[in-house]
């Protein structure tokens, strides 16, 4: 296919059922709609009803099939209480029957555009004939330690697919992969990755989300009453494993480093409400700290003046977010890339990690937390520099020229390998 043909193409996009995935998603299916071309963004009901507006974006709702065992409603990772995350991952290969009658419904779109984990979806856009890329939403530092998986390809009927196999599935059946990452931000992953693909590769840019202004005005309220620069937003994320003890641990921490906080916390599964905190913190914090069960605005939060840090799991997208705002990271990392992601982040000088302790470094106390804000958000010496490369960093998330050139050489890419 030539690729100077600027014919409008059709494009169908099919994430994994996590917000750390649609999300991303969502953000290049506005992109390629912006660019005049039909795009179909496929997930369940409750997810797209769960997402924020897409202009001129076609969302395609296909119910999640019901497996024994998974919570009623759970339709996202999100959703799920500790241990179902198989139960999921078998709800969503029902999937794949719904979205191969949509390939069939109408004429056959030019690409399908699919998440690393839907390797059914991405072998039934092979047997239609329907080119697929592989959009991989993590970071290209994970990518360039990990490589691609290495292992049987044969799926067991009654365990299904693990996750590495799902990647290296999807991986074997696309014509193209693509990623969230750009070599502005980090050169020397990212450098390695059509090596380690072996396939047509484009980065896509860092997809950084707009600011929107729906949220919890009253969460805006109290920020808008704190100094500027001088609150520390904590937010670990939909899926990290918190226990009370963790969660105890990461409170007194937050008490003893002396600084304002507001912190959205998702309660432990099975904790009574009057159990999630230690007896009498919020009492002794009220005048300098806020807690909300649930989720946040975040990217308005991150925006505030009065947000200086931001203490965080290390997801690439909340990566993305804390950078896309200047603010310097206290970085938590608990499972997947958010490991590499925290080492990278480090090595840029951007924040520290709280330290660990136990024989696998999976536990914390209060003090390793304590220090760690106060080196980042308090301390003169590490304040002045984390900020300093923070802002570095968000110079590159914030250039739109950058990220535009980004999409503009995938829509070229997709034209070129059209067919």
């Amino acid at each position: 296919m030539d690729a100077a043909d600027s014919s409008p193409m059709h494009v169908v996009l099919f994430p994994w059922l996590a917000f750390g995935h649609m999300l991303p998603f969502l953000e290049l299916a506005e992109r390629l709609a912006a660019r005049c071309h039909r795009v179909s963004f496929v997930s369940t009901p409750r997810n797209i009803s769960r997402l924020p507006p897409a202009v001129d974006v076609h969302l395609v709702a296909l119910p999640l099939p019901r497996v024994d065992g998974l919570p009623e409603g759970a339709e996202a990772t999100t959703d799920l209480p500790p241990g179902k995350g198989e139960l999921l991952q078998k709800a969503s290969d029902g999937l794949a029957g719904p979205f191969s009658a949509l390939l069939d419904r109408d004429k056959k779109p030019d690409w399908v555009i699919v998440d690393t984990l839907h390797y059914l979806a991405a072998a039934a856009a092979v047997d239609r004939g329907v080119p697929s890329v592989m959009f991989a939403t993590c970071s290209s530092a994970s990518t360039a330690l990990w490589g691609v998986p290495c292992m049987s390809k044969t799926v067991n009927p009654e365990l299904g697919a693990s996750l590495g196999q799902r990647f290296l599935l999807t991986y074997q059946s696309c014509k193209m992969v693509a990623q969230r990452c750009c070599i502005e931000f980090d050169p020397d992953s990212v450098a390695l990755l059509p090596g380690i693909y072996g396939k047509p590769f484009v980065p896509l840019g860092l997809l950084p989300p707009p600011l929107r202004s729906n949220g919890d005005d009253a969460l805006v309220s109290w920020l808008d009453r704190q100094p500027a620069k001088s609150v520390v937003y904590v937010a670990l994320g939909s899926e990290a494993p918190l226990s009370t003890e963790l969660v105890h641990e990461l409170a007194i921490g937050l008490e003893l480093a002396g600084a304002a906080f507001l912190w959205a916390l998702r309660k432990p599964s099975g904790v009574p409400d009057d159990e999630v905190l230690p007896p009498g913190f919020q009492e002794r914090t009220k005048h300098r700290g806020l807690v909300t069960m649930g989720m946040a605005p975040q990217t308005r939060v991150l925006a505030h003046d009065s947000v200086s840090a931001f203490l965080t799991h290390c997801g690439w997208s909340s990566a993305i977010e804390g950078m896309q705002y200047g603010r310097p990271l206290v970085m938590l990392p608990f499972f997947g890339d958010q490991g590499p992601i925290a080492r990278l982040m480090e090595g840029k000088k951007v924040g520290l990690p709280v330290p660990r302790n136990g024989k696998d470094g999976s536990s914390l106390d209060r003090e390793g937390v304590a220090s760690a804000v106060r080196a980042v958000l308090v301390e003169e010496e590490g304040r002045r520099v984390f900020a300093a490369n923070a802002k570095k960093l968000h110079q590159i998330v914030a250039d739109t020229a950058c990220h535009k050139m980004c999409i503009d050489n995938f829509v070229q890419q997709l034209r070129f390998y059209k067919g």
